[in-house]
């Protein structure tokens, strides 16, 4: 049997069950994964709460949430090449990571580096293709300022990241308490409250700022229309409803595994840092959630499995 959450009916953390199933068979294209770790991130509260991404197939309960994983593959469905049993890989989905196997299309997962912990690789996919995807889309570029609002997350952390890697100046906004961990990463740290505005454009070259990655919305965002003139080289996490009348956008669903193994490449040379705020059992999925709706995590929330716990002892 096989461990899976699920929900029948939107609600917060307290509406995640725990059942068992049979392990899925990986269909044509398909790989099997026993999963060992899988990450945990405000789209998937958002899924538990009701909403319904796009790309996903049906609405129809029980759901399971949950976009990005990493495990071993136990099997490989007809027509997949590249790909065998014991291949350690990472990988994305819409919905239904959280669970002891998954069966996902091929084309969707890329190898771990062998230097890439679990807990890093369960939740690595989504924060890093999330903030390269923005950064490319907004051509940043070197010699720019960029703004991260909620810059000590876990999207955050990848996108201060990514752009110093650019050449570009980080300011990353952040409760006082995490500005130590953004100079770690090459931020410059500013604090939010009253003449947040006038703090940003005094740290900016130049009094500039060319664009932002907003993690926080509401009043962040307000500051942000005011600092970057170009509103298309504003990108919002979880102010979506806005994007139409204010200019700004969302980040466009790019990711693909060529993506996924260059930003792997680049965590195995050294040049991507990820903090692992906290671990949870697959079976407390709701204590997750409930941790993560509290705010001030820095880096990332995973679920690990009976797989890792088994692998670790």
């Amino acid at each position: 049997m096989s461990k899976v959450v699920v929900f029948h009916e939107p609600g917060g953390p307290e509406k995640l069950a725990v059942v068992d199933t049979d392990a899925p068979d990986p269909g044509p294209g398909e790989v099997l994964i026993r999963v060992m770790a899988a990450g945990v991130q405000p789209f998937d509260i958002a899924v538990v709460e009701g909403w319904l991404p796009l790309a996903a197939d049906g609405p129809d309960y029980p759901r399971t949430p949950g976009n990005e994983y990493a495990g071993v593959i136990e099997a490989v469905g007809a027509g997949v090449s590249g790909f065998a049993p014991g291949d350690e890989v990472l990988g994305f989905n819409v919905l239904g990571s959280y669970r002891e196997h998954v069966s996902m299309p091929a084309d969707q997962v890329t190898a771990k580096p062998p230097s890439m912990p679990w807990e890093v690789a369960g939740g690595f996919t989504a924060p890093a293709q999330t903030a390269h995807i923005a950064l490319q889309d907004m051509g940043l570029s070197e010699g720019e300022t960029l703004l991260v609002h909620g810059a000590a997350g876990a999207v955050g952390t990848i996108a201060v990241q990514l752009a110093r890697h650019r050449g570009a100046t980080v300011i990353g906004a952040a409760r006082e308490a995490r500005h130590a961990y953004l100079r770690s990463l090459g931020a410059i740290p500013v604090a939010y409250g009253e003449g947040f505005t006038e703090r940003v454009r005094a740290l900016a070259p130049g009094g500039t700022v060319h664009g932002a990655v907003d993690g926080v919305g509401g009043q962040a965002l307000d500051a942000t229309l005011e600092l970057v003139a170009v509103h298309s080289r504003i990108f919002t996490l979880v102010d979506h409803a806005k994007t139409s009348d204010l200019g700004i956008r969302t980040v466009p669903p790019k990711r693909s595994a060529a993506r996924l193994a260059e930003l792997a490449d680049l965590y195995a040379q050294g040049r991507l840092h990820v903090h692992i705020h906290a671990e949870f059992p697959l079976e407390k999925a709701a204590d997750a959630h409930r941790f993560h709706k509290r705010g001030g995590v820095q880096g990332k929330i995973v679920l690990t499995t009976d797989a890792l716990r088994e692998a670790r002892a």
